[in-house]
């Protein structure tokens, strides 16, 4: 690590990186998380013939790191630069970035080791339309002997099916608090971060098991106020705060709408987003953070996971947000009759 922030020419340095680059794992010894996943690709990378993979999870679980660190230990540093092609294919994904740039690159000649393919490394392959995807799945056919896929998704039933036939699909899964806590931690020792244990809890909770954005709170919340504590990870990523949400929540399972409603106007007042809260009254059902009976939770969660849908589909005015607190009041009401 260097120890200076900047270089007296002006050029960047390894301090000016932002902490998820520059913490990001370099060999599969250092990814947390997805055991299953990565053990998978480290008998490809001992056994040294690797297949197109597909890697299907949710983001900031690895899958691009992975295949990253992957190619490293199968090409070594010396050959990586020059036989690993990294596209974002959500922004490269068009027909002509297919037929030219990857077709160009499977042509192009570079000297491996023995039994070692070039590879492509596609992140979020799933943004890609259909007649790129097709033409990718001819070049996959002819350049087999020299080049490999490797193709990063949110969602795999988005590729097409000739392509994920194609392919050997390892599935990355949401990382529990315990392993994001323990790469916080870490990163903390190393910047000297002033922290505090509710502001550690409160990146965990709204990193909702996605390393890439607990990494991000840690660094943003520090760098915008010099100590870690709840009220300022709130702050920074932007959310409403679990108390204020339980609160709202607290009013409905007393069946009174018009304190629920006064305390969500009030969130809303502050600036917050439809998005913003539903998301947030999702998270704080499902931890059961608030007690409640079993019954009213799984109705709770299911009328929360409605509106939800609602508002991603667009529908997300402050009267959608009003009409669940009413239904989940009634909810309660009923039950009691």
């Amino acid at each position: 690590m260097i120890a200076s922030n900047s270089s007296s020419s002006g050029v960047p340095t390894e301090m000016d990186r932002p902490w998820v680059e520059r913490y990001r794992p370099i060999d599969m010894d250092d990814i947390v998380g997805n055991e299953e996943a990565v053990m998978r690709l480290r008998v490809i990378a001992e056994e040294g013939n690797m297949p197109n993979l597909i890697l299907s999870g949710p983001p900031g679980t690895g899958k691009t790191t992975s295949i990253m660190c992957l190619a490293r230990s199968l090409l070594g540093k010396e050959v990586y630069k020059e036989a690993v092609l990294e596209l974002n294919a959500s922004d490269e994904r068009t027909l002509d970035v297919v037929r030219n740039k990857i077709k160009q690159f499977a042509q192009k000649k570079v000297n491996l080791p023995p039994n070692r393919h070039k590879i492509v490394i596609l992140d979020e392959a799933d943004s890609m339309t259909s007649a790129a995807q097709q033409a990718m799945r001819r070049i996959m056919e002819i350049y087999s002997s020299t080049t490999r896929f490797a193709l990063a998704c949110n969602d795999s039933s988005k590729i097409i099916e000739p392509i994920q036939s194609r392919c050997a699909l390892v599935r990355y899964k949401r990382l529990t608090d315990a392993e994001l806590l323990t790469r916080l931690i870490v990163i903390c020792e190393l910047e000297h971060v002033q922290k505090t244990e509710d502001g550690l809890e409160s990146i965990l909770y709204t990193s909702d098991g996605d390393m890439r954005n607990a990494i991000n709170s840690l660094q943003a919340t520090y760098q915008g106020f010099g100590i870690v504590n709840a009220t300022n990870v709130f702050k920074v990523c932007d959310q409403p705060h679990p108390v204020a949400i339980q609160t709202i929540i607290g009013s409905c399972i007393q069946g009174d709408l018009m304190s629920s409603q006064k305390e969500l106007t009030k969130l809303m007042g502050e600036g917050y987003s439809s998005q913003d809260v539903i998301s947030t009254l999702s998270k704080v059902v499902r931890s059961g953070a608030v007690q409640m009976p079993e019954y009213a939770q799984l109705q709770f969660i299911k009328e929360i996971g409605d509106c939800h849908l609602r508002i991603s589909d667009g529908v997300d005015t402050p009267l959608q947000l009003t009409a669940l607190l009413a239904r989940l009041c009634k909810i309660i009401i009923t039950s009691k009759k």
